[in-house]
């Protein structure tokens, strides 16, 4: 069935192509006030004004859902790049660890962070994983979120690994959103291997990278080059090793130090580097000269208790930054992108129309899907959000525990979760 969405108050995100906005292209947003939207066969096939509504669609009775948007706001919906959301069971003790003081460094030491997740993921089964993974896809599903990169990295050994990824191809077949895949098998070193770091490595480059492309199970590859986790070298090595099968570089980066990660990222021709907490204008300026794209995450920073990343001297140097949820057990156990939205203006201090750009054209951008999702535009994704009826724009991330969002609209559908 087709689908009419009419009397839109203001359709936002109708920007041309599917370019990055870099820098002060952040600050503008396109829309169209007093509009409409037609989508058939799952896409976009025709937006405009009330008024040059075809005729044929303004009488049409039969075969089109329709509905009126009066006083309601539609944007493209959410491209959230950089997700953890396959996991077993969560981590609320560490949660409370942390409000007694603990720093991060000191509950992995004891055990806990990806380790422990790690010892979860073994215990369980695939269909109870998928069971769990599902769930939390058809909750950011109605939050708005309609594309969705997902990471391993809490198996870290090559059967648990390939689980996990198998998890997350079928997660790809049977739900409405778009998914990216990633592998990352040097999310931490397991404790069996701390003595011994280049037998984990060696383990990685000659075992896991060639069954996960001989599986066609990720896009890409990911290391958490920071602080305790995997050095310059180590990651270098992993990426390159990647790079070999097809696997295109992501980043985890400069999250606990200065890492050096953004720098090997850049010079792997990284599609993004994230977390970036702790950088400054040497990170800012090799990110200048590449296509790399900054991904922030500052729903982590925020439960972490992180300094805030140089986002104003990042978007003043010209950078395409992009914003995402870590959504995962440990760090970011949300995956709400209208959340990411506020914390972007409030910590952040981003614009609205920053934020706005950050979780739709550029976080497609950061996760490649930019053919597809981000904005609209007619042969894309019928991939939208319907909002309440607000006074403007800028009410979206201003109320920032309230929720605005009235109908999700994914490939063309108006989403409902099994069972609703």
């Amino acid at each position: 069935m087709a689908l009419l969405i009419k009397n839109i108050r203001e359709l936002f995100g109708t920007c041309k192509g599917q370019a990055v906005k870099r820098g002060r292209e952040m600050a503008v947003v396109d829309s169209v006030k007093g509009a409409f939207l037609f989508a058939e066969n799952d896409t976009i096939s025709s937006f405009g004004r009330m008024e040059d509504l075809p005729a044929e669609l303004a009488s049409a009775r039969t075969g089109i859902e329709i509905i009126d948007a009066s006083g309601s706001f539609v944007f493209p919906a959410f491209c959230d790049s950089h997700t953890h959301l396959v996991y077993s069971g969560s981590r609320e003790q560490e949660f409370v660890d942390k409000i007694r003081g603990l720093t991060y460094e000191e509950i992995a030491r004891r055990g806990g962070g990806i380790l422990n997740s790690a010892r979860r993921l073994h215990e369980a089964k695939e269909d109870e994983l998928y069971l769990e993974s599902i769930t939390r896809i058809h909750e950011i599903a109605g939050m708005g979120t309609a594309a969705v990169e997902i990471k391993s990295g809490y198996g870290l050994n090559t059967e648990d690994e390939l689980k996990m990824l198998r998890v997350i191809r079928r997660i790809r077949e049977n739900c409405p959103l778009e998914i990216r895949s990633t592998f990352l098998g040097a999310h931490a070193v397991p404790a069996e291997y701390r003595n011994d770091r280049d037998v984990y490595i060696n383990q990685i480059i000659n075992e896991m990278i060639p069954l996960v492309a001989s599986e066609g199970l990720a896009e890409y590859i990911d290391v958490f080059c920071d602080d305790g986790f995997f050095t310059v070298d180590e990651t270098d090595k992993i990426l390159a090793a990647g790079s070999k099968y097809g696997l295109i570089p992501k980043i985890h980066a400069n999250e606990i130090g200065f890492s050096g990660g953004v720098q090997v990222g850049v010079r792997h021709n990284a599609l993004s580097v994230d977390h970036l907490e702790r950088s400054g204008e040497e990170e800012i300026s090799v990110l200048s000269g590449s296509d790399t794209i900054p991904t922030l995450l500052p729903g982590s920073a925020l439960f972490l208790g992180l300094p805030d990343p140089p986002v104003r001297g990042m978007i003043e140097a010209g950078l395409p930054v992009a914003l995402a949820s870590d959504y995962n057990p440990g760090s970011s156990p949300s995956g709400n992108m209208k959340l990411i939205m506020s914390l972007g203006c409030i910590r952040l201090k981003m614009t609205p129309e920053e934020v706005f750009n950050a979780v739709t054209v550029n976080s497609a951008c950061a996760m490649g899907v930019q053919d597809s999702h981000g904005s609209v535009s007619e042969g894309k994704s019928a991939g939208l959000i319907i909002t309440k009826e607000i006074p403007s724009f800028g009410f979206f991330p201003y109320a920032f525990g309230s929720d605005l969002i009235d109908k999700v609209i994914l490939r063309g559908k108006v989403w409902k979760a099994a069972g609703a």
